[in-house]
């Protein structure tokens, strides 16, 4: 079976265009997901070179008349395109008329609905218009209001098919990750008093795209929590349809695991020093060294007694950042101010470099400053981006899977060079805060994308209630009942940089594939169109698929691969 030759289409004289009039072009983020998924794929931003591929992805198109017909006798011809969107200008060709109807959600694709951020359906012109094979459906605002029109369309067109998603796929990943406009106001708070979001302070979750009444639901106990991974979802369904459209045109699409052979999905636990009381340090690393846990320390100034930075690495844990900007503190939001904490915390703990931050009150503002501090200082992993309040903890961002932020459309919507880890709430157990019946939802909602369970637990908290003590632990338990793996926020970090430079080149006689780049125990998967009774097959993206594992170990990466991995070989 050959590999299925993938193109995204991303159209560059209209992105600059659109750049000009200031206008966001975040449809350029598909490149960075289909590169995290591993997908071998060509970037294309010209007319040339459409017709060299099997599949053909529209993440921009142009509007020139010679590109519509170019894409027409493409598909004709045989080829296949997707797109989440757009193709409007077929639209009146394939007997159909648009119908935007804003935010929504889709039914029938997963087994809940998929929020989502922009919808555009077709629906026919007439009786007479042209017949094709449709997939869920789309309602308007919420998901018991009236259907609009189909989720997915298949139309064929001569020899090829055009398929088009009526969701802006993208842009709605975009916006649920990092909100549709920067931080500049107090978010809107919950109706119910649970998360009081309009306290006079700038933070992440002033920017979040999710609907208070329809993406929450309640524990046993009655606990408020965003239940959804919608954005991730977004991608599996995404990446599941591209890999299934392939195998069912002979084709095979490889692609590379999330994580490490061995390792399903990873647990995370983070630690904000506020008050920095000493007692507070000892009394956890006692409770790490009873779990057995290695974890991240996001150190605020002015600390820990000097000797306690000595104690977290000689014990394995990351120390991390703390930036603190608020005003009571006599912080303040500035570049200049986040560096001078910065040099004050690799001073005293003696650390040449820093890898990891989470902002103090998880505050923030504007769209991708904060990003541009860390990529300027030296910092490569941000964790800022999570709930600051009671009712508003889970899925708040729609994801629990690292990613590369995007910019705003004044930096041309680059990639900033900073892995975000978002974390899912804080102090569990805490007299004020949230008690343990959200630990299993939330474990068993990461488990199902193979994400990363971020829990922040404050040192000062673990110090002074029994109960965040005794919820701590059952995190723990629990996770590694559920099959987690624990992780420093630097082992993720690092992972996913590893990750994303090795790259699938191509296939040779013998059926194996070519990885280049490749990383100890790093897996290329590779989709079978029906192998339920084949032994060995793991299921990813809804197909079955063999699973090859990489063992030659690199002399350059072998000791950021060991120091990645050792956690999880000592079992």
């Amino acid at each position: 079976m050959s590999i299925a030759k993938v193109g995204i289409y991303f159209d560059k004289k209209t992105a600059e265009r659109r750049w000009e009039e200031g206008l966001n072009v975040f449809e350029v983020y598909v490149k960075q997901m289909v590169e995290y998924i591993g997908i071998p794929f060509d970037w294309i931003e010209t007319h040339n070179g459409i017709k060299e591929h099997d599949i053909l992805i529209i993440a921009l198109e142009s509007a020139e008349e010679s590109f519509h017909e170019k894409l027409w006798n493409y598909v004709n011809e045989g080829g296949i395109i997707i797109a989440y969107g757009g193709l409007d200008f077929f639209a009146n060709s394939l007997g159909q008329q648009t119908k935007g109807i804003g935010t929504g959600y889709a039914l029938n694709i997963l087994d809940y609905p998929l929020r989502f951020l922009q919808g555009i359906c077709w629906n026919p012109q007439n009786s007479g218009a042209k017949g094709c094979i449709e997939k869920g459906f789309i309602t308007k605002e919420s998901p018991d209001s009236a259907i609009q029109g189909s989720l997915l369309q298949r139309f064929s067109v001569g020899k090829g098919e055009i398929h088009r998603w009526s969701v802006d796929i993208i842009g709605t990943i975009v916006g649920l990750q990092q909100g549709t406009k920067g931080v500049e106001q107090d978010g809107i708070p919950a109706p119910d008093g649970s998360a009081n979001l309009d306290d006079n302070l700038l933070k992440a979750d002033d920017g979040f795209e999710m609907h208070w009444e329809h993406d929450r639901q309640l524990t046993e106990t009655g606990e408020p929590f965003f239940a959804y991974p919608y954005a991730d979802d977004w991608k599996e369904v995404m990446i599941s349809h591209l890999v299934q459209t392939a195998l069912e045109k002979d084709l095979v699409l490889p692609f590379i695991d999330y994580w490490p052979d061995e390792i399903d999905q990873i647990a995370m636990i983070s630690h904000d020093s506020d008050l920095n009381i000493d007692q507070s340090a000892q009394i956890t690393l006692d409770l790490l060294d009873q779990c057995d846990v290695k974890t991240t320390w996001c150190m605020m100034e002015p600390g820990f007694h000097p000797d306690y930075y000595e104690k977290m690495l000689k014990s394995g844990h990351e120390i991390a950042f703390h930036y603190n900007a608020l005003e009571s503190d006599n912080g303040h939001w500035s570049g200049e101010e986040f560096n001078r904490q910065l040099n004050w915390l690799k001073k005293a703990a003696g650390l040449p470099k820093i890898t990891s931050n989470k902002n103090h009150y998880t505050l923030f503002e504007n769209w991708g400053q904060l990003f541009q501090w860390c990529e300027k200082y030296g910092i490569e992993s941000d964790q800022t981006r999570g709930p600051s309040k009671k009712g508003n903890i889970g899925f708040l961002f729609g994801t629990c899977h690292p990613y590369f932020p995007i910019a705003w459309e004044d930096e041309k919507n680059r990639f900033y060079n900073v892995v975000e880890i978002s974390f899912l709430t804080q102090d569990l157990g805490l007299d004020r805060l949230v008690d343990t019946s959200v630990i299993r939802p939330f474990l068993s909602s990461v488990q199902k994308v193979r994400g990363v369970a971020h829990f922040l637990f404050h040192q000062v908290h673990l110090y002074r209630q029994a109960s965040v003590r005794e919820a701590f632990v059952k995190v723990v338990e629990e996770a590694k009942r559920f099959g987690y793996v624990f992780w420093t926020g630097k082992q993720i970090n690092d992972w996913v940089r590893l990750k994303k430079e090795m790259r699938i080149t191509g296939i040779d006689e013998d059926g194996t594939i070519l990885l280049r780049n490749g990383v100890y125990r790093s897996v290329v998967l590779v989709p079978v169109l029906d192998g339920k009774e084949e032994p060995g097959l793991v299921r990813r993206f809804g197909v079955w698929c063999r699973k090859h594992v990489y063992q030659q170990k690199h002399f350059d990466n072998e000791s950021r691969e060991e120091d990645i991995l050792h956690v999880h070989e000592r079992g």
